[in-house]
């Protein structure tokens, strides 16, 4: 909850005054008027993640960490990513990437911006370092030698071609999906186009444990597959390989400028 002058915090334990709480320290201890004990902390990246106001369902915190880790996003990165779904992914980029890189988010679907936008605020203060395109990421990408592309699409394969023109030699691409076909059909595009090396798939499983005094055992649930995580590195094309379809009309334009289509 956000703390407000005169505002009360109502609970079946009793009620608390927000006045009571302003202005002391985080692990500080609270009575409500029940005299129901109450430890107060800011909430973590992962607590908010999991109970924010979100218009899809959200990358887990388990997932977000290893995304980070994977796509290896560095202080003063420029990461595109598509799409911003509930802005879990995105505030996890822009404190990733810190006061001197870039996050540039392609989303399709205009009515779910302003709720993810009101959630990457309150926990990116930073918001400046942060550039939202309404546009399809399947369609091209405007940006190039960037160094990471993190997607959170369902198509992810059709980026491919795209992604490899928008990266820097040896920039991380990174797909995260939530069934192995798709992964099937993103892994196959990735191979075929042999710019791409290091291809690997993961999945993440965080098991907690409940440890007292007199038991050491796994908690009885557990939130267990939540998705893929797929990444791959920008290489040069191995010797003999086949140009990805379409991309010798790119290089010949490069190389002699825009064909006159009169």
């Amino acid at each position: 909850m956000t703390l407000k002058a005169d505002s009360v915090f109502h609970t079946h334990v009793g009620t608390l005054p927000h006045d009571q709480i302003i202005g002391r320290q985080q692990g500080d201890w609270f009575r409500t008027s029940m005299g129901q004990g109450l430890l107060a902390l800011k909430p973590t990246l992962s607590d908010y993640v999991l109970e924010m106001p979100r218009g899809s369902q959200v990358i887990y915190p388990k997932d977000l960490g290893n995304i980070l880790m994977l796509a290896d996003v560095f202080p003063g990165a420029t990461v595109i990513e598509a799409g911003l779904g509930s802005g879990a992914l995105t505030a996890a980029l822009l404190r990733a990437v810190g006061h001197s890189g870039r996050v540039v988010t392609y989303e399709v679907r205009e009515d779910m911006v302003a709720k993810a936008l009101a959630n990457v605020r309150a926990l990116a203060p930073d918001f400046d370092r942060h550039e939202l395109r309404i546009g399809d990421v399947y369609q091209g990408i405007v940006e190039r030698q960037v160094d990471r592309v993190v997607l959170d699409v369902p198509e992810p394969w059709q980026v491919v071609s795209h992604a490899a023109e928008a990266l820097h030699r040896g920039g991380i691409f990174l797909s995260f999906l939530p069934t192995v076909l798709q992964v099937h059909r993103l892994v196959e595009a990735l191979t075929a186009d042999s710019r791409f090396q290091l291809i690997e798939t993961v999945e993440v499983l965080l098991r907690p444990w409940n440890v007292t005094s007199r038991s050491v055992r796994p908690v009885h649930r557990m939130v267990a597959h939540t998705g893929f995580i797929t990444t791959a590195r920008l290489c040069a094309p191995k010797a003999g390989a086949q140009p990805p379809p379409g991309t010798e009309n790119t290089r010949q334009e490069k190389e002699d400028g825009p064909a006159d289509d009169r």
